[in-house]
């Protein structure tokens, strides 16, 4: 376990080497971005979205059904909803579903190339491959993804307000009034931060796993098992370490 794990380092280390080098045609990396963003960001919208709006209602009827002081004042739901969104969902739990989506996309993507030698034509041709296929995705990424976080975040808040007004648990004023109160702004600095950074690892740690050579079509499926189940790993000890350094 111990032998795997350094190796793999090591070859993490190796493939950052060759991803992060000045690439031969800006013209083609730029466009190269901006279909990457497409497939990669755009497409997971919607399942954020759906997943965000839940997320608020769940929250805000979680939380009124537990406030059952009377001394408690009812805003304290609003407040609580936004803390939870962009402290943790709006950024940890959205990685962690990317990590899903995104992260089997690259390793089976780029696994699938490995497979049918289109990898080695490049090299063949004196083409850099990791900085051609990788840092495209790494850029597109961890632009688009704290703009998805945002997006998560304001979509989530908005959940919560459609079961407040459906259900009227509390008023709109009061879940209003809670969403204002006491907003520290540098939550969003620190939760732009985490999303950046677990996106980074989101795609190098999947490309590392689809980048290794191939023999068959199953070891492409494995190696994107095995990609998303370190990438969740990596982010939660990753969440737990930026939240000591930026919030103690």
């Amino acid at each position: 376990m111990i032998k795997k794990t350094l190796e793999l380092t090591g070859e993490y280390i190796q493939l950052m080497k060759r991803v992060f080098t000045k690439p031969e045609k800006w013209r083609i990396f730029w466009k190269q971005c901006l279909v990457e963003m497409e497939k990669l960001g755009l497409t997971s919208v919607p399942l954020i979205g759906i997943i965000s709006i839940a997320i608020g209602a769940v929250l805000v009827i979680q939380t009124a059904y537990n406030i059952e002081n009377p001394f408690i004042p009812k805003m304290y739901v609003g407040y609580m909803v936004r803390e939870s969104l962009i402290l943790e969902f709006s950024c940890t739990m959205v990685a962690l579903i990317l990590a899903g989506k995104v992260g089997s996309n690259i390793s089976s993507d780029i696994g699938t190339m490995r497979l049918t030698e289109q990898i080695d034509a490049m090299e063949m041709m004196g083409i850099n491959s990791a900085n051609y296929l990788i840092l495209p995705k790494v850029v597109s990424v961890c632009v688009f993804n704290p703009v998805l976080m945002l997006f998560s975040f304001m979509i989530g808040i908005l959940g919560g307000w459609l079961i407040v007004a459906a259900t009227g648990m509390i008023t709109l004023s009061q879940y209003t009034i809670g969403l204002r109160f006491a907003f520290n702004g540098y939550y969003i600095v620190y939760a732009v931060t985490k999303m950046i950074v677990f996106s980074f690892i989101i795609v190098t740690v999947s490309a590392l796993y689809g980048y290794s050579p191939k023999e068959n079509s199953m070891e492409v499926g494995h190696a994107s098992t095995r990609s998303i189940v370190a990438i969740c790993l990596l982010i939660l000890i990753t969440d737990l370490m930026l939240t000591q350094l930026m919030l103690n």
